[in-house]
């Protein structure tokens, strides 16, 4: 054995890859000006609001208005999302069909589409004289202009979140137990009740989050369909628009602050869900070694 110099005892271990401190000064600064700059100037600018002009902001009728409606509509849509998001990522992962791939890289449209695009394609498609409201005005259904039409915007720019996030873990599952369980005898509902949907949850309900947060925030793709009709399609990101034209920054800032901090708590509980579908991952890789 070789024995080592005592000098070199005390000597700290070089890192391998070189430029430790200048990459993370660089990324601090970087989310300092991009993110937390702007965050901190949010939250000193509603700060400084009195607490009883801060309670009559948001017990003003048109402010509960506005978040009844974003927060009903993104939860209608998000779960919409999470049903039908679940199901075209199965498809995707399970089936081979005529037009796969065309049909997977248009689950990302909505990701490179500008919302204001989609808003104005959905309007059209849906007003009165559209391809799709012409067959509905007949029936007495009203998409555009209405509730129902931010729902529909919604769902669209949603859908992405819960199929990207269920796809990967579908495609790691493994068949044999499928297989395994239709050879038994085992009809299809009860594979997918009792061996998908157990392995897939965390990841679901993880994209369901993830869509409820977007569509909390949305705006370019709800402002055109929505109509803008005060106390009943007005969306929140709506509401502080209008505060800024009206030059009342404190209210716009204090409802962002609002906003902001239901955030926070939503990716809190997105980091939540990952850290269970983790756990649930390393238990079953344990028991399936042992």
């Amino acid at each position: 054995m070789i024995a080592l110099p005592m000098h070199t005892a005390g000597v700290r271990k070089r890192s391998v890859i070189p430029g430790f401190r200048l990459s993370l000064g660089y990324t601090v600064f970087y989310l300092s000006v991009i993110v937390l700059i702007p965050l901190v100037a949010l939250f000193v600018k509603g700060a400084g609001v009195p607490v009883d002009r801060a309670i009559e902001i948001l017990t003003d009728r048109a402010v509960i208005a506005s978040f009844r409606v974003s927060f009903l509509s993104a939860g209608v849509a998000a779960f919409v999302n999470l049903i039908f998001g679940t199901m075209a990522a199965y498809v995707l992962c399970r089936y081979d069909f005529l037009g796969r791939r065309i049909v997977d890289a248009a689950m990302d449209l909505p990701f490179a589409l500008p919302t204001a695009v989609a808003g104005i394609s959905l309007t059209a498609l849906y007003a009165k004289d559209g391809w799709i409201g012409s067959v509905l005005e007949p029936l007495g259904v009203q998409v555009a202009y209405s509730q129902a039409g931010i729902i529909v915007a919604l769902i669209f720019i949603g859908v992405p979140f819960v199929v990207r996030s269920v796809q990967p873990v579908l495609e790691e599952l493994p068949r044999e137990e499928e297989e395994a369980a239709a050879l038994l005898g085992a009809g299809r509902l009860y594979v997918i009740v009792r061996i998908i949907l157990p392995a897939i949850l965390p990841a679901a309900l993880t994209g369901f989050v993830l869509s409820f947060a977007r569509s909390l925030g949305e705006y370019g793709s709800v402002v055109f369909i929505s109509g803008n009709l005060p106390f009943k399609t007005e969306i929140v990101p709506l509401m502080i628009v209008k505060k800024l034209e009206q030059y009342d920054y404190e209210a716009a800032a204090l409802i962002g602050i609002v906003m902001l901090l239901l955030s926070f708590c939503l990716m809190g509980l997105i980091n939540l869900l990952q850290m269970w579908a983790a756990r649930r991952m390393n238990l079953k890789e344990s028991g399936g070694e042992s």
